[in-house]
């Protein structure tokens, strides 16, 4: 069998003019096609060389800088380069702001092709490492190796991992040191979990062979200074479970909440799992505006609260409501943000796919003595229909927070029709929300945009919209 061809080709002082696609550089190579370049800033100039070629453009990675941009700041993990998060640390923040709100607006306009009549600016994070309340971890007894101790020709005998997924890897654990995305005591709790499973030969999961015994590891921490600690077990060792979570209990007298699932399964998903209570609570309580969250394993909650608090005032905010209002809150999810607009509105109905959400919402309305929230579970195009609109009324304003997809064509076409007078699309994906924003031209205009960072270090951003309807 003949030898592929290597057909990598090499460019030479390519400047990087902008920042695009999942955060990756963006140059031109010298035959006219797009450079979408990894771990470059713009405003590098770079030696390069490619490694996959399309009709129009070809994916590449540095060789040589040949002069750094003065966007660029020195990152701070030592991790950086080879775990796959914060892949902007290389680039000061208030350049990253500017990418984001730049990428946001670009979609709008040439996706939506919509004219905004006021842009807000990008509300930036007051903390830029350290802000999220929820991190998840894997076990594997197989651990990426570093280049230097691959060169280093020793025998590696200890090769077991609690970190991050090699991107693009689904079986190679990058083992961490110490992660910047989430307060103290996160990194001591990760790091003396490996070292006591270790010690006490607590096998690590290994995907391919489907053998071990510890599969994943989740930390949840809240404003109200609780912890919840989840071990994902592979297969059910109660000896070697007990001696684990004892020693938590032990070392970490500030967890509040510790849980378990033994999971069998292909995938590491605990969605379908029973998830077992071994000490504390089976919750914690996240706080906002006096409002009270009870958080489970499973719940869904932004994980910056810092920053969500800010998403929910823009939010509320563009809703501008007169305490008269029917409001539609759609995939809504646990209902904060039902909840957080509820007290300006005659009354909110949540929308929401996942039944335990609902659940969660009904509960948490109930804890903050909220009577005007109604919630309900359903595929949203299934559950979002006239006969719905009839039976609970006819909104004045809808919120809506779908998923990275966007809003489905039928659920955009149920907006038409019902023609609230205002609608508030919060976005964490401005490309969808850009096509649905075009879909709706017709009969809306948008108002205001602002987007908000909820992410530092990374190229994600939300977005919010203000639309009302054309006169």
């Amino acid at each position: 069998m003949a030898r592929r061809k290597n057909t990598n080709k090499t460019f030479e002082n390519i400047e990087v003019l902008d920042a695009g696609s999942k955060g990756k550089g963006i140059g031109k190579a010298t035959d006219g096609r797009v450079l979408i370049i990894d771990q470059v800033v713009p405003g590098d100039v770079v030696d390069v060389t490619t490694y996959k070629k399309r009709k129009s453009y070809y994916q590449a990675k540095p060789l040589h800088f040949v002069k750094l941009s003065p966007k660029r700041t020195d990152p701070v993990c030592q991790h950086f380069g080879v775990c796959g998060g914060c892949k902007w640390q290389n680039m000061a923040y208030e350049h990253q702001l500017f990418y984001k709100e730049k990428e946001v607006l670009e979609n709008l306009k040439r996706i939506g092709k919509v004219e905004i009549s006021e842009t807000k600016p990008i509300l930036g994070s007051k903390k830029t490492y350290f802000y999220r309340n929820k991190m998840e971890f894997s076990f594997s007894n197989s651990r990426w190796l570093t280049e230097s101790e691959i060169s280093s020709g020793e025998d590696i005998q200890d090769k077991n991992a609690l970190g991050f997924h090699i991107p693009g890897m689904w079986d190679k654990i990058l083992n961490l040191e110490k992660c910047h995305l989430q307060e103290d005591p996160s990194n001591a709790i990760r790091n003396k979990i490996r070292d006591f499973a270790t010690e006490n030969n607590i096998e690590f999961f290994n995907p391919r062979e489907k053998i071990g015994i510890l599969r994943t590891l989740m930390i949840r921490t809240s404003s109200t200074g609780e912890y919840m600690i989840l071990i994902q077990f592979f297969q059910e060792h109660k000896t070697k479970r007990q001696l684990l979570l004892d020693f938590i209990i032990e070392e970490f007298p500030e967890v509040t909440s510790l849980q378990y699932v033994i999971n069998e399964k292909g995938n590491d998903s605990i969605y379908d799992q029973e998830v077992i209570k071994y000490f504390g609570q089976d919750f914690i309580y996240e706080e906002m505006e006096g409002l009270k969250f009870k958080i489970n394993a499973k719940s869904f909650y932004q994980t910056n609260s810092q920053q969500a608090y800010e998403l929910y005032k823009i939010t509320r905010d563009f809703a501008n409501l007169s305490g008269n209002e029917l409001v539609y809150d759609l995939y809504t999810g646990t209902g904060t943000i039902a909840q957080f607009v509820a007290k300006e509105a005659k009354h909110v109905v949540g929308i929401e796919a996942v039944p335990e959400a609902i659940e969660d919402a009904k509960a948490n309305a109930k804890l903050n003595g909220i009577e005007n929230t109604s919630f309900y579970a359903g595929d949203m195009k299934k559950i979002f229909t006239s006969e719905f609109i009839e039976e609970h009324g006819q909104p004045e304003v809808i919120i809506t927070d779908p998923p990275r997809e966007g809003m489905h064509k039928e659920v955009v076409e149920q907006i038409l029709n019902v023609k609230p007078k205002r609608i508030v699309y919060v976005s964490c994906n401005s490309a969808t929300q850009a096509r649905d924003l075009q879909l709706m031209d017709t009969f809306y205009k948008v108002e205001k945009s602002q987007a908000v960072d909820m992410f530092p270090q990374t190229h994600h951003v939300e977005n919010v919209v203000c639309l009302s309807l054309r006169e």
